[in-house]
């Protein structure tokens, strides 16, 4: 039996992040999505088709502080989530995921979300970095793809 998009969508991403076996990562479930909404509207965007999601976004403004304690490895992602404060100002968007179905690549979807998101996010906020911690070579480079159109500098977590 064929898999519908959202199916396709939850195996891609556990797939990519295997955030079952990882604790320092995100699971993100309703609560989190519901808690990301109320940071800001533009953490989370989607592009649907007929058939369900194609392309989601993930999006997460916290603070410089925050980042580089991330970029030292001195925090996971999953307290780089639980330790942003519900309100701004925020300085620093992470970039923190990206899936696109296979048909749907080289499309420049996730491209145009993100920008759009992270431009929003901007509208309301003092946006003066990117964050990113790539899980793939295709990952990386929509990350560097972002940066140079927003003209963010991006700091990535190795």
């Amino acid at each position: 039996m064929e898999q519908n998009n959202y199916d396709r969508m939850i195996q891609l991403a556990e797939d990519v992040f295997a955030v079952r076996t990882d604790p320092e990562q995100l699971d993100v479930d309703e609560a989190v999505m519901e808690r990301l909404q109320r940071i800001h509207p533009s953490t989370l965007s989607a592009f649907e088709t007929n058939e369900g999601p194609a392309v989601w976004i993930l999006l997460l403004p916290t603070t410089t502080a925050l980042m580089n304690a991330f970029l030292q490895h001195q925090i996971s992602e999953k307290e780089l989530y639980l330790h942003t404060p519900d309100q701004g100002p925020y300085e620093v968007i992470y970039l923190c995921s990206a899936l696109v179905l296979e048909e749907y690549r080289n499309k420049g979807l996730a491209c145009q979300l993100t920008c759009e998101g992270i431009n929003a996010i901007r509208n309301d906020h003092p946006i003066k970095a990117l964050l990113v911690w790539p899980f793939s070579e295709a990952g990386e480079a929509l990350a560097q793809k972002v940066a140079s159109l927003t003209s963010l500098p991006l700091y990535k977590r190795e």
